[in-house]
């Protein structure tokens, strides 16, 4: 999901809960903390604590992008790890608007074969290779 998209579906609720859970329903604890955009980082505080408003997000990144240039059209990642999530950086599934909550399903990254991946990237861009036999490519 891009981050202007991500950013526009939690402006339709901002004094909802934000939520942010995996492929297998289990939350992010209460009580995280957003410590940065880019690099996002949660740590649970206090369990008793509730979860953090839409409002409060969609402000520190009002805030953050009025004081450096944020690229909207970029994938938005979020970051964290716990006893329930392997710490690692999470794609954006999808957001869910219920009554008082705002979803976000985060679904990890996946394994991906570099050689595979940069053959792919070359033959989308470099009309020449996608006949592996051309001159421009036995080199």
């Amino acid at each position: 999901m891009k981050t202007g998209e991500f950013i526009s579906e939690l402006r339709r609720a901002p004094s909802n809960q934000l939520i942010f859970v995996d492929l297998y329903g289990r939350t992010v604890h209460r009580g995280y903390h957003l410590t940065e955009l880019k690099a996002v980082s949660w740590v649970p505080s206090d369990p008793d604590r509730d979860y953090m408003t839409v409002g409060k997000f969609l402000k520190i990144f009002n805030k953050v992008s009025g004081m450096i240039p944020l690229n909207l059209d970029t994938e938005i990642r979020i970051e964290y790890g716990d006893d329930n999530f392997f710490p690692s950086t999470y794609r954006v599934q999808g957001v869910a608007q219920e009554q008082g909550v705002t979803r976000v399903s985060l679904v990890p990254p996946e394994t991906t074969c570099k050689a595979r991946d940069r053959r792919i990237a070359l033959l989308k861009t470099d009309p020449c290779c996608a006949n592996a036999t051309a001159p421009c490519c036995s080199t």
